[in-house]
């Protein structure tokens, strides 16, 4: 399945595309930039986080809320990266030994379908 995602670099660098082969226990996968059409291999290790989007123009104006309770998307957390983003939303996988878990927004109407978070990245995960 060809997903929508939004790559977002530990130094910052932002690149929209499509991948077709990212997978939660694999560090390597193959994205196609939206813009270019050009396709390369990205490590996971040089990432913030993978942000799954319903569209790559999201709506700046959209106030996300934090206040939904999404029964079945495991425990609520809060993740605070090293940049000062902080990331609201439910995982079923968070584990301080694993390089990478899964977040899904609190608000089912987030452009964010879920949030593919690269540990490493976070200063600070908590369960609230």
């Amino acid at each position: 399945m060809i997903a929508k995602i939004v790559v977002r670099y530990a130094d910052g660098k932002v690149v929209k595309g499509t991948t077709g082969d990212l997978a939660a226990n694999k560090m390597l996968f193959h994205l196609t930039e939206a813009e270019t059409g050009k396709q390369y291999e990205v490590s996971v290790d040089s990432l913030k986080a993978i942000f799954f989007v319903k569209s790559f123009q999201g709506d700046p104006q959209y106030q996300e809320r934090l206040d939904v309770e999404r029964v079945g998307l495991g425990k609520k957390i809060k993740v605070s990266f090293k940049d000062g983003e902080t990331l609201v939303g439910y995982t079923q996988g968070f584990s301080p030994a694993r390089a990478t878990f899964i977040v899904f927004p609190c608000d089912p109407d987030s452009n964010n379908e879920k949030v593919f978070v690269v540990t490493a990245a976070a200063a600070k995960v908590e369960f609230i």
